[in-house]
């Protein structure tokens, strides 16, 4: 009796060593695929963070045209008079 309950002792440990090494494969994945997200998101930040960098270019350069056309129109309303 006490051989058969050591065999299945032995049967029992044998699975559940076969179903961690399931799991270690699994959280390896899933380990890959945050780190495949954060790359990700660093690109992305990166990338917001130019298009950042040339929207306040632009706007700069906006105002300025802005306030070269504001100038030249005081300009005539003040000959204008």
């Amino acid at each position: 009796m006490s051989e058969n309950v050591q065999t299945a002792m032995y049967e029992i440990l044998k699975k559940i060593q076969a179903q961690l090494a399931d799991h270690d494969k699994r959280f390896d994945a899933v380990e890959k695929r945050f780190d495949e997200l954060g790359e990700l998101v660093r690109k992305q930040r990166r990338d917001t963070a130019g298009l950042l960098v040339m929207a306040k270019a632009v706007t700069g350069d906006f105002a300025e045209q802005v306030a070269a056309i504001e100038e030249r129109v005081a300009a005539l309303e003040a000959r204008g008079r």
